[in-house]
């Protein structure tokens, strides 16, 4: 039977001869031959236009809609998109809308603005769209499309809709994934006032946003929050908050990480191997040996097996700390419980060789790697390359440059940083200048700290009119200049007696909106009383106190030295009383 609905125009012609079922049957079976001399006279958007008022299947309406899209590279409009969702919604294929947003948002972009006109010009059940924008939600947030996630959240309570803890769990991971500390606090304030009842996830990723944005004070308040709901902190929400302390490093930190443990073991929760993990990889980091290894202990005490990370943490903790034979000892040991090295492995034991300046036993490490099959990677090779070129074995770096590039790891800006600097170091300043070039040949950008190291070759080469001219040019390409740049000039200019140019480049410092800091004076008092200029030294003393910076031990070293030693006593009334005590 032919539905009248396909007649009465020349675009409805082509339908004449097909009733409805006959289409839907065409669809269903994906036989796109057959349908596609329809299109010849009629467009595919008045075609999907009568699959909507036809009634066809709404799966069967998504799968025309998604193969003329790809066939005829059409680009429905909005309104399109929302009777779609819409006809999904009402057919309770939630699996499909939740995909069809997932595209949408991923291919699309259009205004939040107006996508919810879109949705609420054609559908008149706010049930449905109250469910389709928090899908909408959903999708936004998986595709970290944050600030579209957030207006579409702000928006829903405009018009009253109800939204699902899961789209809203989901904003808060995209939020703390983002960094977005301030509307992560909002929108979890926001659940509470709407009264969507939060979980145990919602707190635990609230509790792992704050701790990333170092407020654990109120991480730690949040464990009051979860008890008022009903629920109980579980071994998640202890480990982030002990990461968390972990993290921030420090003795007062790392002893309330233990104490939180502690507090984990007192409530009878067990703590797991990341808890330990933690814990020790943050007393190494905060150059406490003694305290990791002692949680180690506590760790096998409760039954738990160190695993690869445990050991890792453990050898560099050793080895930073100077007690590389225990790092090594700690090796061997994994090896007798069944622990491969990884790649993370050799690195940190390498580290620990190269910074005792043992370059033979750490080649030696590295030709290990490959034999036993492991791939080293971009830390390994800059590890090496930045110790020969400390110990002035450039040569032996470049090598290993190129060894690099065989093995087909790309060098990054720490590498070729790392390779200028050796350069800088042996005066080459030339060389460290083409090496530049070819860094931003390869597509890499220089930053502040390549700059830095460049400008502090040419004022060690006495030429510090070159290191301004490298100024001028980071400021060009958009890179930063930090006060280590403008110190850096300064003292070049000061050590080659050009006290003038080195206050001009505080000048233009200043313009930029940095102020000199304690660091910027004593390169000037130091310039002006190598230059003999004593009383323009005293000036900037008392500047610099009346400015409320503090005296650092340099400071008081450059007036002994370069004031009271040569007979000037500086005019500072109350300050630098006890020079004398402190030489």
């Amino acid at each position: 039977m032919i539905i009248d609905k396909f007649t009465g125009s020349v675009e409805g012609l082509a339908f004449q001869s097909l009733s409805i079922s006959t289409i839907s049957e065409l669809l269903s079976k994906q036989h796109w031959s057959e349908l596609r001399p329809l299109f010849r006279t009629t467009k595919p958007t008045i075609f999907i236009d009568q699959l909507f008022n036809a009634g066809v299947d709404s799966e069967l309406v998504l799968r025309f809609f998604q193969w003329s899209q790809k066939e005829f590279r059409i680009s429905y409009g909005l309104e399109t998109t929302a009777k779609i969702l819409h006809l999904l919604a009402n057919s309770k294929k939630y699996s499909k809308v939740r995909s069809f947003l997932d595209k949408f948002v991923k291919n699309e972009k259009h205004t939040v603005s107006s996508v919810f006109h879109s949705l609420l010009s054609v559908g008149v059940r706010p049930c449905t769209n109250a469910l389709i924008i928090d899908m909408l939600i959903l999708g936004y947030a998986r595709n970290l499309q944050i600030r579209a996630a957030c207006e579409t959240f702000r928006r829903s309570h405009d018009y009253g809709y109800k939204l699902s803890l899961n789209s809203c769990n989901s904003l808060l991971s995209g939020l703390v994934k983002e960094n977005e500390t301030g509307e992560m606090e909002y929108v979890y304030n926001e659940m509470i006032k709407r009264r969507i009842m939060p979980n145990l996830i919602t707190f635990n990723i609230y509790i792992n946003g704050l701790c990333k944005a170092g407020k654990l004070n109120k991480a730690e308040d949040v464990i009051e929050d979860i008890k008022a709901w009903g629920f109980s902190p579980n071994v998640v929400t202890y480990n982030t908050l002990i990461d968390g302390h972990c993290k921030k490093g420090s003795a007062g930190k790392m002893y309330r990480a233990d104490a939180i443990l502690k507090e984990m073991l007192a409530n009878k929760i067990s703590p797991n191997e990341r808890s330990f993990n933690s814990l020790i990889d943050g007393f190494c980091k905060d150059e406490n040996v003694l305290a990791a290894k002692k949680a180690l202990e506590e760790m096998q005490r409760l039954g738990l097996k160190p695993n690869l990370v445990t050991y890792n943490s453990l050898i560099n903790g050793l080895s930073t700390n100077g007690k590389l034979d225990e790092a090594i000892a700690l090796w061997d040991k994994m090896d007798g419980i069944g622990l491969k090295p990884n790649i993370v492995t050799y690195n940190v034991l390498i580290n620990g060789l190269c910074k005792r300046k043992m370059m033979w036993e750490a080649r030696k490490l590295f030709d290990d790697i490959a034999r036993q099959g492991l791939v080293p990677n971009a830390i390994t090779f800059n590890t090496l390359i930045d110790a020969f070129c400390k110990d002035g074995m450039v040569e032996d770096a470049f090598a290993m440059h190129k060894s690099m590039r065989e093995e087909g790891i790309f060098p990054n800006v720490s590498t070729y940083n790392t390779l200028i600097a050796g350069l800088c170091r042996n005066q080459n300043g030339r060389a460290a200048k083409d090496l530049l070039n070819e860094m931003l040949t390869n597509g890499l950008n220089a930053d502040v700290i390549t700059y830095n190291i460049l400008i502090d070759g040419c004022c060690k080469e006495n030429e510090s009119s070159k290191g301004e001219k490298l100024l001028g040019e980071m400021v060009n390409l958009g890179v930063k200049p930090n006060h280590i740049t403008y110190n850096t000039l300064m003292d070049g200019y000061c050590m080659e007696g050009n006290v003038k140019a080195a206050l001009k480049v505080r000048t233009q410092m200043e313009k930029e909106g940095k102020r000199a800091n304690v660091a910027t004076y004593n390169v000037l008092i130091k310039g002006f009383c190598r230059t003999g200029k004593l009383e323009d030294a005293n000036r900037l003393i008392n500047e610099m106190l009346e400015k409320g910076l503090n005296p650092n031990r340099t400071t008081y070293d450059i007036v002994r030295l370069e004031m009271l030693d040569k007979g000037f006593v500086p005019d500072i009334e109350g300050h630098l009383y006890n020079i004398s005590s402190r030489s």
